[in-house]
């Protein structure tokens, strides 16, 4: 049921109202002061108030700033006296969503009531999608508890409320999109347009008008004008990544837009202002790019003011339980499984990887998995082959290795004979009661 909360001290004329209201199935709260209506506004979660201008304890006009500024989803609706219309003017410049002649207009206030309600109820929806963004798309969406990765967390948080242009550094895969939404949601530029590009898929030609835009007629089949990323992210943040393969002439408009905040459309002769943050990305050395002339010393440091590293996921290997899963939960959801755990032998193998491609890697992995898995627990089985073999590097041959090695190789001839214990036995040659005392013990 909605609540309504009627702030009035005129005992009378308040329960008179209340009745009204209360007959449309609404529940009303009264107060009677400004300091009791806010003890309900604390209280309960009220959807619209309705207010008197003169209040023992204050003057109404002015509360509605209070209660806005507190409570920007409720909808205050102003009771003024007879033909005190400046008031109502006021409490519209202060926020109020209207204002409602005492006495004269009871036949209009539910009417009005409704039409405020559906404006808190809109707003709610808004600050809840919102959250829903912060949520998946904020400092909560990135996983983790090692050192590395939570020392990366902390420098990103510090940035994200500035308009610092920020450079994320890291193997391909380690999450450097993911941190780039992670800023812009921490920002005040939360809301506002996010462009993600990544520089390495276009040519040069290409990449310019995907960034800057252009004007018809600037290039063959340009027909019309185009506006680039960078003008479409104005008062939001432009991701760069591979921000290293950008062609050297392209890197001096960006240079410019940095400094000057404009920039010229291909085709065009009149610079573009743009309001936007930029936070780039690369996997190259940059400093050494700088030395063999490949990248621009000046354009370095412009987007060097704050560089954070991103660790590779095999210098965090104790973060690898909590993002397979992560991942199980998704995938699994998605293709509707039943899949709910992972087995030992299977996390132990995640460990072991090397994991080149990092997190982007095990999310594919674990993706494979659940589509092969045919039981609630994934096992090594579902696994790509080279991760179910065992990697020994610098590691003795142990007692312990050469069970794991008889294990898989069990494992893989059972695969073969599609479970035929007496088929498996006859290619292994050893006895049915071997095998069987084998599957007991390796427990498969």
């Amino acid at each position: 049921m909605n609540k309504i909360l009627l702030i009035d001290d005129e005992e009378k004329l308040r329960s008179l109202l209340a009745r009204i209201i209360g007959l449309e199935g609404f529940e009303v709260i009264e107060a009677a002061t400004c300091k009791a209506a806010l003890k309900k506004l604390e209280q309960l979660a009220i959807d619209v108030v309705l207010c008197d201008v003169k209040l023992p304890d204050g003057n109404g006009v002015d509360f509605i700033k209070e209660i806005k500024h507190s409570y920007p989803s409720v909808e205050v609706i102003l009771l003024t006296a007879y033909g005190n219309i400046p008031d109502g003017v006021q409490a519209i410049k202060n926020g109020a969503f209207d204002y409602l002649t005492k006495g004269n207009d009871n036949d209009k206030i539910i009417p009005l009531i409704n039409r405020a309600l559906e404006k808190a109820m809109m707003q709610k929806r808004i600050e809840k999608l919102e959250q829903q963004v912060g949520k998946r798309y904020g400092f909560e969406s990135i996983l983790g508890n090692s050192p590395l990765i939570l020392e990366a967390i902390a420098f990103a948080k510090k940035v994200a409320p500035t308009n610092a242009t920020v450079l994320l550094l890291g193997e391909t895969g380690t999450g450097k999109e993911v941190f780039a939404q992670a800023i812009h949601t921490g920002s005040q530029r939360m809301g506002k347009p996010f462009m993600a590009l990544n520089c390495s898929a276009f040519g040069k030609e290409l990449l310019e008008s995907e960034i800057f835009g252009h004007k018809a007629g600037a290039f063959t089949g340009a027909i019309k004008d185009k506006k680039g990323l960078i003008e479409e992210a104005s008062t939001g943040t432009l991701f760069l990544d591979e921000v290293g393969e950008m062609h050297i002439d392209l890197q001096a408009k960006l240079l410019r837009v940095l400094e000057t905040s404009e920039f010229i459309k291909v085709g065009d002769t009149k610079p573009t202002r743009v309001n936007v943050r930029v936070i780039a990305a690369t996997n190259r050395d940059l400093q050494q790019e700088v030395a063999e002339g490949k990248f621009r010393e000046d354009l370095f440091y412009r987007i060097n003011v704050f560089a954070i590293s991103l660790p590779a996921l095999r210098d965090r290997k104790k973060d690898i339980p909590i993002l397979a899963n992560y991942f199980l939960e998704i995938f699994a959801q998605k293709m509707n499984g039943h899949i709910n755990s992972i087995s030992k032998d299977f996390m132990e193998r995640l460990q072991q990887h090397n994991w080149k491609g990092n997190t982007r890697e095990l999310k594919n992995v674990i993706e494979r998995a659940v589509i092969l898995a045919s039981d609630s627990k994934l096992t090594i089985e579902s696994l790509p082959l080279e991760m179910q073999q065992l990697h020994y590097g610098q590691q003795t041959l142990s007692a312990f290795d050469l069970a794991s090695v008889e294990k898989l190789h069990l494992q893989r001839m059972l695969n073969h004979t599609k479970g035929n214990k007496t088929e498996t036995a006859k290619l292994l040659n050893i006895g049915l009661t071997t095998l069987y005392r084998k599957i007991e013990e390796y427990k498969l």
